[in-house]
């Protein structure tokens, strides 16, 4: 079986529940995930290039696309297996002869769903069965990150794929403070390659590592605090208590799923205020120990 997932480090992560689902459901299926090299550490099942003759080549007799969009709808025509299943609404209709009703539907429920639900849906409606989708999984190699300092810290990611999205670097700065003053925890801010740490330069920074490497270092922490992004996500997978912020997007589809946190929300994002992200803190009882 090939499943679908070419990009986006949070819905990657979110989409692992659903493979967990299926492996423990059918322990003999041989499973491989479609996904963009960049992301392909996140996964603990093969990994394919996303090119026709490597999916033509594993011959999968069911495909599932949980990524949607002209490239993986392309795919999955051009899979080569006999049956191709994907969500009802995903264009162009005739490429699916199993189409995926919404989660909503599957699950018997009349809420917005997670997406880690939402995926998991697809795997009860080919057949796994129904029940609690399960925390992300994603690996981490092993050992401590020689970017983590001794003790306890927190990882903070201040970015985000828009301005929408991202409360402003003064106040994670503020509240970086905080943490060191009354948690005794240390601060690592991270961002990717073209984000800029500048700003940061009064506690540690880590600038375009791996996905491996931050999956190691956020493993260990002992808090996380950050916008909704990926790296929230990778958090929530292995159970670090998190501090996020949320913009326009819909908390209840993209909080961290299965781990203590905390959400602020507002829109425009800046209106949350520092004292009651400081608040929150105290409330998710964090400390070096």
């Amino acid at each position: 079986m090939a499943i679908i997932r070419l990009r986006s480090l949070g819905d990657c992560v979110l989409s692992t529940p659903a493979i967990a689902l299926l492996q423990a459901a059918r322990p003999d299926l041989e499973i491989a995930v479609v996904a963009e090299d960049r992301f392909a550490s996140l996964f603990d099942v093969p990994v394919l290039s996303p090119s026709i003759r490597a999916l033509r080549a594993f011959a999968p007799a069911l495909c599932l696309n949980l990524h949607g969009g002209t490239r993986s709808a392309r795919l999955t025509a051009l899979s080569g297996a006999s049956e191709r299943a994907g969500f009802d609404i995903f264009k162009p209709a005739w490429i699916y002869n199993v189409a995926i009703p919404t989660a909503q539907e599957v699950m018997g429920v009349d809420r917005r769903v997670h997406t880690a639900e939402h995926m998991a849906a697809a795997m009860f409606h080919l057949g796994v069965p129904l029940t609690e989708s399960p925390r992300a999984r994603i690996p981490a190699p092993e050992g401590r990150s020689a970017q983590a300092p001794a003790g306890g810290y927190a990882v903070v990611h201040a970015f985000a794929a828009t301005a929408e999205k991202t409360w402003p670097a003064a106040n994670f700065l503020e509240l970086a403070g905080f943490l060191r003053r009354s948690a005794g925890l240390e601060s690592i801010f991270i961002g990717a390659a073209g984000d800029d740490l500048s700003r940061f330069q009064r506690f540690p920074t880590v600038s375009g590592a791996s996905l491996p490497e931050i999956a190691r270092l956020v493993r260990d922490a002992s808090l996380f605090i950050g916008n909704d992004s990926g790296p929230a996500h990778m958090a929530a997978a292995f159970g670090v208590p998190e501090l996020v912020f949320f913009g326009p997007s819909d908390e209840t589809i993209w909080r961290p799923w299965r781990t203590e946190a905390e959400v602020l929300k507002a829109d425009p994002i800046h209106e949350i205020d520092v004292d009651s992200a400081m608040l929150a803190l105290q409330r998710l009882h964090v400390s070096a120990a």
